[in-house]
């Protein structure tokens, strides 16, 4: 089903995980084990995409993070509801180094297992893949947008927040609610949704992009976002803050090439160098797999 959303809609190439339609995969989407990745490869064989795996990275111990790479991993996930601890982190940090593939991170929205520089820390300077980098998605609540300053740090954004308008907030308290399971009325739970829903920190967003601050644009599709639409809010994030803050300083025409680059880069080649998949696909170039479409401007985006 999503995979037919994705190619209709511009997306040649998914990066993520699960098990099928269980509770395992309907927000934290990595599939765990060296079996379920073997069946999860299998299964995807006939669609018309890439596909690239990334394994359960919360183990304090390398030598299971190290099996499901073998098993054909492309990357490892950290996720909160795992527990994303900084043993968890500098573990799969380890393996990642040792394996030369990637590691993306949802961090710990409740701070209990540590803060933002926590966070920071155990990470250590090496290179990770900041999921929903504003927080609505999930992470240290209310400050992870921090990270984004960090040295080695590739931010990115999933696109329910993109861009900040009159019904994003609204649109995503339930649509957390159901993601993780929670119950409308227990107020712990009421209250951890608004704690990641900040109104703040969704329209800073818009502003990291254009600077390029952020420069990842994801779906997260099958936890809290769309991935027929990953294309359509990328441009409309442009839209909005061209018409915000006009050109950017950087441009010597009239006619935003330079936005234009930026904005084509979030969803091309930038997500394509952070996974180590570059080589392959991410741009028009002679020896990579890709394909052009042209757009009338009346119907674009």
């Amino acid at each position: 089903q999503q995979a037919i959303d994705a190619i209709c809609n511009g997306v040649t190439t998914m990066i993520g995980g699960g098990t099928g339609p269980a509770d395992g995969t309907n927000a934290t989407t990595c599939t765990p084990g060296e079996w379920n990745i073997h069946k999860m490869i299998e299964a995807v064989e006939e669609y018309p995409l890439n596909f690239g795996f990334l394994c359960k990275g919360n183990d304090s111990r390398e030598e299971a993070l190290l099996e499901q790479v073998k098993a054909g991993a492309c990357g490892l996930k950290l996720h909160e509801d795992w527990g994303t601890t900084p043993a968890t982190i500098n573990s799969a940090l380890n393996v990642a180094d040792k394996t030369d593939t990637q590691v993306a991170i949802h961090t710990d929205t409740l701070n209990e297992c540590g803060y933002v520089d926590d966070t920071i820390n155990a990470i250590a300077g090496r290179t990770i893949h900041t999921y929903h980098t504003e927080g609505a998605g999930g992470g240290h609540a209310p400050d992870i947008m921090k990270i984004a300053g960090e040295p080695n740090i590739l931010p990115s954004s999933t696109n329910p927040t993109r861009p900040y308008t009159v019904n994003t907030l609204q649109e995503h308290l339930d649509m957390m609610m159901v993601c993780h399971h929670l119950n409308p009325s227990v107020p712990e739970d009421v209250s951890f949704a608004e704690s990641r829903i900040r109104a703040e920190t969704i329209a800073a967003e818009d502003v990291l992009h254009d600077i390029g601050a952020i420069s990842m644009m994801s779906s997260d599709s099958q936890a809290m976002g769309r991935v027929g639409e990953v294309t359509t809010r990328n441009w409309q994030t442009a839209d909005k803050m061209r018409k915000m803050k006009g050109s950017l300083p950087e441009e010597t025409e009239e006619n935003d090439n330079l936005r234009i680059k930026r904005y084509i880069a979030k969803i091309t080649i930038n997500p394509a160098i952070t996974h180590g998949i570059s080589t392959y696909v991410g741009s028009l170039e002679p020896g990579k797999i890709a394909d052009i479409v042209v757009w009338s401007p009346q119907f674009f985006g």
